[in-house]
């Protein structure tokens, strides 16, 4: 039964997708619209019970230590929401000095857009290789990159991917224990 059910949980990462800089919205957005959109963007990676996954005190706490650029007029746009993206996905398994020193790493060497979108692409290679481990497919594990610093953020997206297949069978596992006792 747990199987299955763990089955039936990575055929849906199959499906997720996050979206890249130029699907992110264009509008300028106010505080409580960044919030909702990071929600639904990152539901399906993160369990229910940490939810809401971002919050306003949190925000203007990253604005504040400067792992997000302020805000223009208390308007924030898809540069903003990129940041918040990735920060909300690492901080699963980073302290926000590491997250901000990754980030950091990142803009030296790429534009911003490049940054964000190789993070939602190894994001998504890294669950799609969750998958695979699941359901007793083949994996791959070469490098995507041999850049150092690329290599580090290869590093932490699958440390959370990780962190997730652990989490998902210990719920699976805590699920069937109250089954039983029931």
């Amino acid at each position: 039964m747990e199987e299955t059910k763990l089955k039936a949980w990575a055929e849906e990462l199959k499906l997720i997708q996050l979206p890249r800089w130029d699907e992110l919205p264009e509008l300028e957005l106010y505080m409580d619209q960044v919030i909702t959109i990071v929600d639904r963007y990152l539901s399906p990676l993160i369990e229910d019970e940490k939810h809401p996954l971002l919050s306003s005190a949190m925000v203007n706490n990253y604005v504040k230590h400067k792992l997000v650029p302020p805000p223009v007029k208390k308007r924030y746009n898809r540069n903003h929401l990129a940041y918040l993206i990735a920060i909300t996905l690492l901080k699963q398994v980073f302290s926000i000095p590491n997250i901000n020193e990754l980030i950091q790493m990142q803009l030296a060497i790429y534009e911003p857009q490049e940054a964000y979108n190789n993070f939602c692409i190894v994001q998504e290679e890294k669950l799609l290789q969750i998958t695979k481990i699941v359901l007793g497919e083949e994996v791959s594990l070469t490098r995507t990159s041999n850049d150092f610093y690329y290599l580090a953020m290869e590093g932490a997206v699958a440390s959370f991917t990780q962190k997730m297949l652990a989490e998902k069978i210990i719920q699976l596992d805590k699920e069937q224990e109250g089954e039983k006792n029931e």
